[in-house]
């Protein structure tokens, strides 16, 4: 079975989108939440308590479980999933992975206020965010079979593009 994965930097859509296409008969499987159902706490405390390394590893193996399952599923991956060579073999192994695309200034937009985001804490958040995305990209273009900008889209408008690829 092949699953759809979303892949991009955090406030893209991964989520929004995977919403969109459980109406097309996919099961969504977030992966940051499910990291959090696993470990019993939120990805903020496990980067808190157990550091950025356990949850990398955490990540890992939460695709190789999903790789063992017999199911069709949209996986709205963590934005910094994409990062280990490792992962993104696993996550070309679980179907058509999708880079959703987006610029910084839309992020920036999109998570003001937001508070759950580990690695935006502290000042000049629009600079962490364009270093990130810069040191990301190279990561998430080698890891899609297809990318979509989603600046200029609706969720409906991406999920229909995503599943005519499919």
């Amino acid at each position: 079975m092949s699953s759809i994965v979303l892949i991009g930097f955090m406030g893209a859509g991964k989520t929004t989108v995977g919403k969109e296409l459980v109406k097309k008969g996919f099961e969504l499987i977030d992966t940051d939440a499910y990291i959090e159902a696993c470990e019993k706490m939120s990805i903020s405390d496990i980067f808190a308590q157990k550091g950025e390394d356990y949850f990398r590893q955490a990540e890992t193996k939460a695709l190789k479980t999903l790789l063992v399952q017999d199911k069709q599923f949209v996986i709205s991956c963590g934005g910094g999933m994409p990062l280990s060579e490792e992962n993104r073999k696993l996550l070309k192994k679980l179907g058509m992975v999708v880079y959703l695309r987006i610029q910084p200034e839309t992020v920036l937009a999109r998570l003001k206020g937001d508070t759950t985001r580990p690695l935006l804490k502290g000042d000049d958040s629009g600079e962490r965010v364009r270093t990130l995305m810069k040191q990301r990209e190279a990561h998430y273009l080698s890891g899609a079979d297809f990318v979509l900008d989603v600046d200029q889209k609706t969720p409906g408008e991406l999920a229909e593009e995503i599943f005519k690829e499919f």
